[in-house]
């Protein structure tokens, strides 16, 4: 067997019906293209090792507690053996023309050393309605139908040269809140004078069942990640006065009210896990 061009990680924690889609759509790849297929299960969930081993080809790397997204990553780059890691979101559908378009776009650009592409939302249900001015409930990357370089790309659809990792550093196991985590990363390679580029051809799909494209989750899942976006600012010495994150709260409300948007419900739920996260330390020394 030729040894692996690309390693594709998937890490994962509780998600097994996601991840068992993720999976058969990788093993769906065109190209021939020498690949290792690792999934981190970030906990200790039978049902995602089933996933695993009832797919040949596809190895199973348990971490057997949680200890976060970005240790899984670093479990990952240690446990893999290609020049290229691909990361994956164990929820998205990769079409497949994705693992050809990645590794010749990597070809392309021998001077960059992390990439990203396109991250469309796929929801398997109707989502609650908007006015069209919100941006999509889930996460989602659009910069045009040609590569370009970039500032940032999202870890749903993220790859790096291990050569990278060699040269800057590991992921950050600090971060645990489920926002920033391959930013960081990314800043620290920008900063080394690293290159990072969007590849327009390698492109996925981020899925929501039926069931998590209900307002309730969806909700949930965005007070999450506005929590770590309050959180990933203040580490950066970004973030916004009180204030100033009390009135995008207001506002979100008045949108929702004035066009009758229970996306803006949505908005609202992320901008209060930003004011919540903004009141953490205060109510931490009051403790």
């Amino acid at each position: 067997m030729d040894s692996p061009v690309v390693s594709v990680v998937v890490p994962t924690r509780g998600r097994a019906a996601y991840l068992e889609v993720t999976l058969d759509s990788l093993r769906g790849q065109r190209g021939g293209i020498p690949h290792e297929i690792l999934v981190v299960d970030d906990g200790d969930g039978r049902a995602t090792a089933d996933a695993v081993r009832a797919r040949a080809g596809v190895r199973y790397v348990p971490h057997g507690s949680r200890r976060g997204l970005n240790p899984a990553r670093n479990t990952a780059v240690r446990e893999s053996a290609a020049p290229l890691i691909a990361f994956l979101d164990d929820d998205v559908l990769v079409p497949p023309g994705w693992l050809e378009a990645l590794v010749e776009g990597a070809s392309r650009h021998p001077d960059a050393e992390a990439f990203g592409g396109p991250i469309r939302a796929r929801f398997e249900g109707r989502p609650p309605r908007g006015c069209g001015r919100e941006q999509p409930p889930i996460t989602t990357l659009e910069l045009g139908d040609r590569d370009r370089e970039a500032d940032f790309v999202w870890g749903a659809n993220f790859a790096l040269r291990r050569s990278a990792i060699e040269r800057v550093g590991a992921f950050d196991e600090g971060i645990v809140q489920p926002h920033g985590d391959e930013e960081e990363w990314l800043e620290r390679l920008r900063a080394a004078g690293g290159r990072i580029v969007y590849l327009a051809a390698a492109g996925l799909d981020h899925r929501r069942t039926a069931e998590d494209v209900r307002l309730r989750p969806l909700a949930r899942a965005a007070y999450a990640r506005g929590r770590g976006a309050r959180a990933s600012d203040t580490r950066r010495g970004r973030e916004p006065s009180l204030t100033g994150e009390l009135r995008v709260l207001a506002g979100c409300g008045w949108h929702t009210v004035r066009r009758a948007c229970p996306q803006g419900l949505i908005m609202g739920a992320h901008s209060a896990g930003r004011v919540v996260e903004t009141l953490r330390p205060a109510r931490e020394e009051r403790a």
